[in-house]
């Protein structure tokens, strides 16, 4: 084992999208960190589906203790990773940095397009007629859509850029329009 050494790269890069790409589809599962009152961290886990731009889109309760801290701060941290790695063999995963709000209107829709090409059970469950599909289709129809938009990247792809080599990068996004 080496040490760690962070180098940067260009969002731009292939490699480093192509280890981008290899993370997202390997994890349906990640690991969201928000900013609680008091300056406190507060962890959670969601399921969540990504755009080709690396927007995440997830589903929650918008009473949940991580979607009423969005509320009052968009800083949000993501881990993404597969919890199945072996210590000491080359591992693989990210975290990303941004922010996060819930979306509404067209932004809500294209969540919801996102998330449902990601997860067939998902539109299979709110189309389903058992009761229980019915019940849990209620409950994930008052879920908030939510977006979170990466600002930079960390990138841990040992096969990818060898033993204990960070990737930084920055991800690009146009400005909005005035």
């Amino acid at each position: 084992m080496t040490g760690l050494r962070t180098v940067r790269r260009s969002f731009s890069d292939p490699r480093v999208r192509r280890s981008i790409r290899r993370i997202l589809r390997g994890t349906e599962l990640c690991s969201v960190a928000t900013v609680s009152p008091g300056k406190r961290a507060h962890v959670s886990a969601a399921y969540f589906a990504y755009s080709p731009d690396l927007e995440l889109y997830f589903l929650s309760d918008p009473a949940s203790r991580h979607c009423r801290n969005l509320e009052r701060n968009a800083s949000m941290a993501v881990a993404v990773f597969r919890s199945d790695q072996v210590w000491g063999r080359a591992d693989r995963g990210m975290q990303l940095f941004g922010t996060c709000r819930e979306v509404w209107g067209r932004q809500a829709r294209l969540a919801e397009r996102v998330y449902a090409k990601r997860f067939p059970g998902y539109v299979r469950t709110l189309r389903g007629t058992s009761p229980g599909d019915r019940r849990i289709a209620a409950q994930l129809r008052g879920y908030g859509r939510y977006r979170f938009v990466p600002r930079w990247v960390k990138i841990l792809d040992e096969r990818e850029f060898g033993d204990g080599v960070l990737v930084v990068a920055t991800v690009p996004r146009a400005r909005p329009k005035r």
